[in-house]
């Protein structure tokens, strides 16, 4: 892909952790899953790759660890990814389930988003939503 190809697409996400291992793990997990490789990884921070898109996790510092997120606030509602259909979304929900991944909107799931929108949402060790979608 060409630099022009790649304008405006999304370069990285960079997300701070007030539980790093918690989240290594939960991220890790996930992120494999989805394709991604481990890409960097240092005291206190890991990054994965897929592509030209990478996902970097950082331990927040200590003074900033006692603000808790909440997704409602300014700033980060969520990340979604695509999934490969509508039976990777099923797996993957009951992958999620076997792990204890908090799922939620379960009284709507999978159709949270609207009839259309065919979905699992989830949440990571800080309560960042995440959403697997399958394609229209």
């Amino acid at each position: 892909m060409t630099e022009t190809a790649k304008a405006g697409l999304l370069h990285h996400v960079e997300l701070y952790a007030s539980d790093f291992r918690s989240s290594r793990s939960f991220w890790g997990w996930l992120l494999t899953e989805l394709g991604y490789d481990v890409c960097q990884d240092w005291d206190g921070g890991r990054s994965w790759k897929r592509g030209g898109t990478y996902i970097v996790l950082v331990q927040a510092d200590e003074k900033f660890r006692d603000e808790p997120y909440h997704r409602r606030r300014p700033g980060l509602n969520h990340l979604a990814f695509h999934a490969e259909s509508r039976d990777h979304v099923d797996e993957f929900t009951e992958m999620l389930r076997a792990r204890d991944v908090p799922i939620l909107y379960e009284d709507d799931h999978p159709y949270a988003g609207g009839d259309d929108h065919y979905a699992v949402y989830f949440e990571d060790p800080e309560r960042i939503k995440v959403e697997l979608v399958a394609p229209g």
